[in-house]
């Protein structure tokens, strides 16, 4: 790549809207290269409304999903601009390199299954909040996983939450590492007999679904702080002080105390109107009641129109590039975020005894990710751990929310069913079950 460290020739031009230098540079430059405040040319392109670079970055395959200093992606600054055309556009992008990255891990992955031997395992979620009108209806499951080859079915009666609901039935998720990409995924509703693919492709009402929703919503960046963490061992005895260690299900398990563990949360709202936030206000309120927003299937969707642009700021490339690292100037509409952090108390129990290393589970965590616990576990497990294997844990899974997490059951079994991992005949195909995943 031509670029040196403190070169930021291709930022520059697309800064200043130069679409003509941009083509030339794109060719030989670093499209993912980020300049002092953390921001890649896409993240410029999008602040400044320049839709031919934008056009051009994402032809180049310039990452969607990358953050800058204060957690922002891309995406996020498309959403803040308002423009609608611009945030389908990063949508459709993000979901398409999402589908290729897991496509280039998926040979290692269905490799690692195979060397793995089959097995059943339990892990028990109990979820709680300090919100005390949200913990009332905070669920908790016992989620079971079976691995035949590579071949994996999980089977929980948690089908999906986020801040506003969390729905419960009775679902199998099957990845066959055999099938086709395309085959690869089904979810299986066992309460009405029915099934869906887990399809590679949206269809052009649920990506407008989706920006409409990302248009009327708080912009929100929330993510576990792990650059202070410590563990220490956790202590037991009022008097005579000694290292806490207990079995958690069949496992002998040293406690360790987390510290140094925040939750950071920041929410942007220039984009909202006043009417936004009143109506968004009263969907929370009627869902802390247990209420539920009512929906006309039929009723044709009134879609967001794009924002005015916001006030163009008077800011040289030179004003930005020699600003302090991580505080540069307003490029678009001006900024309105709450921050918050919130110190999380944690302890981890770490068994030695347990069959799996934290390298397999990781493998089977990737796998399982469209369910968003499990990837907020496997961002958890990857990071530096004291020796042995996670069986307990405690983790945030929402800014108000989080969860206990106890592997209660493990063996390695060689008489696991080819059948568990095969679609019932009498269930029906059903593509619109599941329409988030």
């Amino acid at each position: 790549m031509a670029d040196d460290e403190n070169s930021f020739e291709l930022h520059e031009s697309v800064f200043r809207g130069d679409i003509r230098r941009v083509s030339q540079l794109i060719r030989n430059h670093d499209v993912a290269k980020k300049d002092k405040h953390g921001n890649t040319p896409l993240h410029l392109a999008v602040m400044l409304g320049h839709k031919e670079c934008i056009h051009l970055l994402l032809a180049h395959s310039a990452p969607v999903k990358v953050k800058n200093c204060h957690g922002w992606s891309p995406l996020a600054e498309a959403i803040s601009y308002g423009d609608r055309q611009t945030i389908t556009l990063l949508l459709r992008k993000l979901k398409q390199q999402s589908r290729g990255h897991m496509e280039i891990r998926r040979p290692d992955l269905v490799k690692a299954l195979q060397q793995m031997g089959d097995f059943y395992m339990e892990l028990k979620w109990d979820f709680q909040s300090w919100v005390p009108l949200v913990s009332r209806i905070l669920p908790s499951d016992i989620c079971k996983i079976n691995k035949r080859g590579a071949a994996i079915r999980l089977d929980t009666t948690l089908v999906d939450f986020n801040d506003m609901r969390w729905e419960r039935g009775d679902i199998s998720f099957l990845f066959s590492g055999d099938a086709k990409p395309s085959h690869a995924l089904t979810v299986l509703d066992n309460r009405l007999k029915v099934y869906q693919k887990v399809r590679h492709e949206e269809t052009e009402c649920e990506l407008e679904d989706e920006v409409d929703i990302l248009m009327s919503s708080d912009i929100v960046a929330a993510q576990m702080s792990t650059k202070q963490i410590t563990f220490s061992r956790a202590q037991t005895g009022w008097i005579f002080r000694e290292d806490k260690k207990e079995m958690v299900g069949k496992f002998n398990a040293d406690f360790y105390s987390l510290n140094g563990l925040t939750i950071e949360s920041r929410k942007r709202r220039e984009h909202l109107s006043e009417e936004d936030l009143q109506k968004n206000k009263a969907i929370m309120e009627s869902f802390t009641r247990g209420g539920a927003q009512p929906f006309d299937p039929n009723q044709e969707p009134i879609r967001r129109a794009s924002l005015e642009p916001p006030q163009p700021q008077d800011v040289t490339w030179e004003e930005y590039i020699k600003a302090e690292s991580g505080n540069p100037p307003s490029l678009a509409r001006t900024l309105k975020c709450k921050e918050t952090a919130k110190s999380f108390k944690a302890t981890v129990a770490m068994s030695e005894e347990f069959p799996l290393t934290v390298d397999m589970l990781l493998s089977v965590l990737e796998i399982i990710a469209p369910f968003k616990h499990f990837a907020k576990l496997r961002e958890f497990v990857q990071m530096k751990l004291p020796p042995g294997f996670p069986v307990k844990i405690d983790i945030p899974i929402l800014p108000t929310v989080s969860a206990k997490i106890t592997f209660q059951e493990f063996a390695f079994r060689d008489d696991i069913s080819d059948g568990l991992f095969e679609i019932p005949p009498d269930y029906r195909e059903d593509p619109n079950r599941f329409p988030d995943l």
